[in-house]
């Protein structure tokens, strides 16, 4: 089927967090851009829905200040595996607050500031040819452009597919619930952090009071179990913790949301001018809570290194510089989470080493001086 075709000098694909960040900068900075979001209305992603102080200064930036959304306040970590609590203070105070959320606010901010949002855009293709990037929509319609950003999340488009990563042999699940009372004012400005058997997951409060439930594991052990009813009555089971914390909780999404084959570790090479952001440029293990800040930095960056003329391969080479240590370092100890040893020697290590826990939250960030030099640009460019 063949439909209309339509031209812009910047297109975004994907309305996530990158997305929108890069929408909005490079519409502040005078750009005519059109942003394809393939969802017609708001909905939920599989996320920790943990912000970082990054993520914070970055969607404060933008005007979109979390607070104002039933954000809630995050100041602790508590790790629970093996029969063991650790708890820690963050080095920062974070936020928590859901993606369905989040991500509208984002938008609407990007619509504000001049960028075209196009809903019910489902890209199902997107080629480089004759100086120009193509995307095919699944309803037949199609939009060309110079300059395309890629910010499609965990999902890949036809023909651009990641690599696994060093770590992708993940899958993913979230489910938001309404504890009891008691349990709800217990986890309050804490995000809790669990090990089992093939995989790790969190606990948070998100707006509403109510709590994110967000997991990975390891497809065999998935596999093994049966599927999602039998995993979490496997972690519940076998962590006393854990299944007091959900003990008469209630689920607020009918069933959970899934993502497969997470690739973790990945970093976007060669990509023929694309510019690719969020997690098709670099997608770094849950854990960290870190993801939400790279997807807000590497839009921005992207969007001024774009605007200044700068090609995608510079972008990527600039974003690795600034991600490269703290994602080599967040595999290395997801991978190492999944196993058997790793469960049972994180709480002894971190009962040993008690800031154990603030020096991994504060060595997998972006660093400062990364952050600085993308916080604060809009630049006209009219």
């Amino acid at each position: 089927m063949n439909g209309p075709s339509q031209s812009t000098a910047h297109l975004v694909i994907g309305g996530g967090l990158a997305g929108s960040m890069a929408a909005l900068r490079l519409a502040q900075a005078g750009h005519e851009v059109t942003l394809l979001e393939r969802e017609r209305a708001p909905h939920q992603k599989v996320c920790g829905e943990f912000l970082s102080r990054e993520a914070v200064e970055y969607l404060t930036e933008a005007g979109v200040h979390p607070m104002n959304f039933g954000a809630q306040v995050i100041r602790q970590v508590r790790l629970s595996a093996s029969g063991r609590v650790v708890e820690a203070a963050l080095p920062f105070t974070a936020l928590s607050l859901s993606r369905s959320v989040l991500d509208e606010a984002m938008l609407a901010r990007a619509h504000q500031s001049g960028c075209r949002v196009e809903r019910g855009a489902f890209v199902e293709k997107l080629e480089h040819r004759d100086g120009h990037w193509h995307a095919q929509l699944r309803d037949g319609a199609s939009w060309t452009a110079p300059k395309a950003f890629l910010a499609t999340g965990k999902h890949d488009v036809r023909g651009l597919e990641r690599k696994l990563g060093t770590h992708g042999d993940l899958v993913g699940f979230k489910l938001h619930l309404k504890l009891t009372s008691s349990q709800t004012d217990a986890l309050r400005g804490c995000m809790e952090l669990f090990l089992f058997p093939g995989g790790y997951g969190g606990l948070s409060l998100i707006e509403g009071d109510a709590t994110n439930l967000c997991l990975v594991v390891r497809k065999q052990a998935l596999r093994k179990l049966g599927g999602w009813p039998e995993l979490l009555a496997s972690i519940r089971a076998g962590d006393a913790h854990v299944e007091h914390r959900l003990h008469a909780s209630i689920s607020l999404l009918g069933r959970p949301l899934a993502v497969s084959s997470i690739p973790y570790g990945h970093f976007a090479g060669d990509s023929d001018g694309l510019w690719c952001v969020g997690d098709q440029a670099a997608c770094i293990p849950s854990f960290t809570g870190d993801g939400m800040s790279i997807a807000l930095h590497s839009g921005a960056l992207a969007a001024r290194m774009a605007s200044a003329g700068e090609s995608a391969a510079a972008y990527m080479q600039v974003l690795q510089a600034h991600l490269g240590r703290s994602m080599w370092l967040a595999t290395w100890l997801s991978r190492g989470l999944v196993t058997g040893a790793g469960r049972k020697l994180a709480p002894l290590g971190l009962a040993v080493f008690p800031h154990a826990m603030s020096w991994i939250a504060a060595s997998t960030r972006i660093p400062d001086r990364a952050l600085q030099q993308s916080l604060g640009f809009s630049t006209p460019n009219r």
